[in-house]
């Protein structure tokens, strides 16, 4: 009998995406298949086609909002790249930013910004792609763009942009790996697991020499080998016309050359004659322990096995290795998957130890569990939650047009075959425990494996067991099928003015959502939005118990309630809540913020009763049991020495302190060792009885269920008794009376964090907060502000930098912030100041203020996509007291607000003299260059 749980409900996941009569092709496009919604089997309808070039195009219309999703993909990842020439991929992708023949430098951001939408693009090893996510009347012009760089990039290329996006790529490899906690676990396990001439062997970001060795013209044969438009996929999802699509298509691409023909790359799974141990030393405080065995490829056959044995084994809250070592308290997490690329897989076990634990017996301890795992079996039971929760994934997945462009341009890339989900779901279904097991037996059981133990400096005592193995970088043998720089340019015709920029193509109709609300008897006020898109509900019930209630020295105890919740009632063990809910595709999560704790439950429409059940017991029956508590509690002590470590976090407690006095504002609401050491489950207990209470709470509703029917479904809620809600605490603010730098020391950091801060006005929808966020968006807040394009476009110095204008009930914050390189900290603070006081003392340009009208006037058209669009904007809303119009009052201040009182703000509150600096660095090292700016520089110790 099939487990199923979709069949009935993914029928009309796509009515908006049913296709009109194929159109008359325009010449050069050939259709090539469609496929719809039909009978009960899921889907993602799409028509693909080929141009004569052979860039494939891929269509899924969808009218329920209107917007466009365009996704350009590219078959080429750092797995093409040539051995000792790393990261070219992904250093290709900046390139790819900076301009083309008929679009000028930087200017790519700022047409899609303008055009109200977003844009990015991501590499990985096997395909680089580039997305748009626009108003549906300006996807002519992300066709203008895409065609304009894959047709017309080399003559743009100049050697300052390389540099620039060099610098910017190091920085970004800086950030995000060498000054990052464990950033450097990933790279590590894939040279120590593959041999050095292995394309997964180096990481995608590459090596720093590496990118220093390259120069233009590896970048003018990386382009010409494998951005041609028949290693490329068109996908276009949206509120779209498709015969007027396929004409612009053809009109902007059909002229592009085609590249060399690119072969498909063999599969190259791996294997292990022994065990390798490695150990990596890193500034930490809690080791952690990876194990790994090579499996084989995405297409196998054992692949789909191998996804459940690793959500067996470490996926959630009944999976083995959470039950045998994360429960009893053994390790602070632990979990389990199988990495797939498309040339080999892997399946990893990751486990974080408490401090000072051996590695050598947690790895006992794990193979122990794999040993249990031997002799239990799998179980059908084990199967039943898993694919329960992965196919009601599959639903929630479809939410947005951007999930399924994407999932169809992945596919197209992959396997030739745009929509597998329910080729997917199918083998889910199939999969039996006998297939399991056999996997287990075949990959994992006695097989050999790496073992990468990461520990403290200076600690490798804590290793799992001495290393035998010495990850080995290749070097450029120049033979590897990157091209070279002997490639013909291929010179695309110009058979139109593509210097014109294409206008919009008519106006959109943005589709506020219709709300309906209600209160109960007891306070509790509800607010809901319909959506039909997918059979789906998602509910959110806020209470007044965020940590500005708890009671002082007590910080961190509304977040540890919020997890105690989760452990069991006095009906059900936790154990037994996790199974159902992953048997109904169902999640139920709890979580404290500064001012409530949210319960948030998501289902499928049909088993909404039956999930609200299970929340309404965890939120009434809880057992907060003693054992419990002091598990969680200890986890929480290690975790935030955990999370703690990291520059960015210290650099937010360093904004705490310094702008704050009062207890609840000044430390961190996840507590601190002293005052989360002290709580004990009796606090917890109190907190429950006096703020889980329903005076003020909110219920937000959103998705395929209407007012009455949801009246219907909660009104278990109505007969809920509790406290009066207890007002959040008070801010008490540091006030200074000049600038000063607040200096936080980390020994030997690569960069620095540097942020700018001030206080500001509490928040308002529509008055002077609203308008000052306005005039920052050209200073800071966007990409192609002032800000950002002059520490890392014009200098080089960060990955990214921004700031932004924020405020709650009661207080306001103005924050300017990037992560540096760290010989640029102390010009980075000089050309903060400047840009700061260049906009107050003489305010925004003309040109910028069409830019921000444009921009942030028609963003609102991406803006109730998605169920959680829809309930962030009934959250805030309710939060704020705000009428059901003021989103139509935000528009009429963007498209009439005067240059001269958004300036009159810039003049008020962006003074640099008004800001103190926060500086997280190496402070031996920056001590002499921050001495010259001639601010008095302040130590700042952050504790724990």
């Amino acid at each position: 009998m099939r487990y199923f749980i979709l069949t009935a409900t993914l029928f009309g996941l796509s009515g908006c995406g049913i296709f009109p009569s194929t159109p008359v092709l325009p010449d050069g496009v050939t259709f090539i298949e469609e496929k719809g919604a039909t009978g009960d089997a899921p889907a993602i309808p799409y028509q693909k086609y080929r141009l004569s070039n052979g860039l494939t195009v891929l269509l899924h219309p969808d009218d329920s909002d209107p917007l466009v999703h365009v996704d350009v993909t590219y078959h080429v990842g750092s797995a093409r790249e040539e051995p000792g020439k790393s990261g070219f991929a992904h250093f290709f992708e900046h390139m790819m930013f900076q301009g083309s023949e008929h679009v000028g430098d930087q200017q790519h951001f700022k047409l899609v910004t303008e055009s109200g939408g977003s844009v990015n693009g991501t590499t990985n090893r096997d395909r680089t792609n580039y997305y748009e996510t626009v108003p549906a009347n300006e996807l002519e012009k992300m066709l203008w763009l895409e065609s304009d760089r894959m047709g017309f990039l080399l003559d743009a290329v100049s050697q300052r942009k390389f540099e620039i996006q060099r610098d910017t790529v190091k920085n970004e490899r800086a950030q995000n790996y060498d000054n990052r906690p464990y950033g450097l676990v990933q790279e590590t396990l894939s040279a120590s697991l593959y041999p050095p001439t292995h394309p997964y062997s180096w990481p995608t970001i590459g090596y720093v020499e590496d990118l220093n060795g390259v120069d233009v013209d590896d970048l003018k044969a990386f382009f010409l080998h494998w951005y041609g438009p028949n290693n490329a996929t068109l996908s276009i999802g949206g509120d779209i016309d498709v015969a007027k699509t396929l004409e612009w298509v053809e009109k902007y691409f059909g002229d592009i050359p085609a590249g060399p023909e690119v072969k498909t790359a063999d599969k190259w799974p791996v294997t292990l004659d022994a065990n390798r141990f490695v150990t990596l030393e890193d500034n930490i405080q809690q080791p952690m322990l990876v194990m790994t065995w090579p499996t084989e490829y995405p297409g196998a056959d054992s692949r789909v096995a191998l996804d459940m044995l690793a959500s067996v084994l470490g996926q959630g809250r009944n999976s083995l290795l959470y039950q045998e070592l994360v429960k009893p308290g053994k390790v602070l997490s632990a979990s389990a998957y199988q990495d797939c690329a498309e040339l080999a897989c892997n399946l990893q076990v990751y486990v974080l130890g408490n401090q000072g634990q051996s590695l050598q017996s947690l790895r006992k301890d794990v193979m122990g569990v794999l040993a249990s795992l031997k002799t239990r079996g799998i179980k059908a039971d084990d199967l039943a939650q898993v694919k329960g929760s992965a196919e009601a994934s599959a639903v929630f997945g479809l939410q947005s047009v951007h999930g399924k462009v994407a999932q169809l341009a992945s596919n197209e890339t992959f396997y030739g075959e745009p929509d597998r989900l329910a080729i997917w779901l199918d083998e889910l279904d199939d999969v039996s425990t006998g297939e399991v097991e056999a996997a287990f037996d075949r990959f994992i059981w006695n097989k050999p494996s790496l073992s990468l133990s990461v520990v403290p400096v200076g600690k490798t005592s804590l290793a799992a067991a001495a290393p035998n193995f010495s990850p080995v970088r290749a070097k450029t043998d120049g033979n590897a099928d990157t091209g070279d720089a002997s490639l013909a340019l291929r010179e695309t015709p110009e058979t139109f003015d593509r210097s014109v920029i294409p206008k919009p193509d008519s106006a959109v109709t943005v589709k506020v959502p219709k709300l309906y609300r209600a209160k109960l008897d007891n306070g509790i006020q509800i607010a809901g939005a319909t959506s039909d898109e997918t059979p789906t509900v998602t509910v959110h019930l806020i209470l007044p118990a965020g940590s500005l209630m708890e009671p002082e020295g007590k910080n961190g105890l509304a977040s540890l309630t919020a997890d105690l919740l989760a452990e069991g009632t006095t009906n059900r063990t936790s154990e037994a809540i996790a199974a159902e809910l992953d048997r109904l595709g169902s999640s139920i999560s709890v979580s404290a913020s500064s001012r409530g704790t949210t319960i948030s439950v998501s289902s499928l429409t049909k088993n909404l009763e039956e999930t609200l059940t299970l929340a309404g017991d965890m939120l009434f029956h809880p057992k907060f049991d003693e054992a419990d508590f002091e598990r969680l509690k200890k986890q929480a002590l290690e975790s935030i020495q955990f999370s703690h470590q990291t520059p960015q976090w210290q650099a937010s407690q360093a904004r705490r302190h310094v702008l704050f006095s009062d207890p609840w504002h000044a430390l961190p609401s996840e507590g601190t060792l002293e005052t989360l050491g002290a709580l004990t489950v009796g606090d917890v207990k109190d907190f429950y009885a006096r703020h889980y209470t329903p005076d003020s709470a909110r219920l937000i509703a959103v998705g395929d269920i209407d007012k009455s029917t949801l009246l219907s479904s909660i009104n278990g809620l109505a007969a809920w008794k509790g406290e009066p809600a207890t007002a959040p605490a008070k801010t008490l603010i540091k006030e200074y009376s000049k600038p000063q730098i607040w200096l936080v020391d980390k020994p030997g950091a690569p960069q620095s964090v540097v942020q700018m801060v001030r206080h500001a006005m509490p928040y308002d929808a529509t008055g002077e907060m609203f308008k000052t966020q306005l005039a920052n968006f050209n200073l800071a807040g966007n990409f192609n502000s002032r800000l950002n394009l002059n520490l890392r476009e014009d200098k080089g110095y960060t990955y990214g930098a921004s700031g932004y204008v924020y405020g709650d009930q009661d207080k306001g914050v103005v924050v300017y912030q990037a992560q540096v390189r760290a010989d640029s900290t102390a010009d980075t603070v000089k050309e903060m100041q400047s840009e700061l006081r260049n906009m107050a003392e003489n305010g925004m340009t003309d040109e910028e203020l069409a830019f921000l009208r444009l921009a942030v006037g028609q963003n609102e058209a991406l803006s109730y996509e998605t169920p959680g669009d829809k309930a962030g904007l009934i959250a805030n809303m309710m939060r704020n007291n705000l009428p059901a119009d003021y989103k139509a009052k935000q528009k009429a201040i963007i498209d009439t607000v005067s240059k001269e009182t958004l300036n009159e703000l810039a003049k008020i509150w962006f003074a640099p003299e008004d800001y103190q600096v926060i500086i997280v660095g190496d402070a031996k090292a920056l001590a002499p260059s921050l001495s010259t700016l001639g601010l008095p520089v302040k130590r700042l110790t952050i504790e724990n």
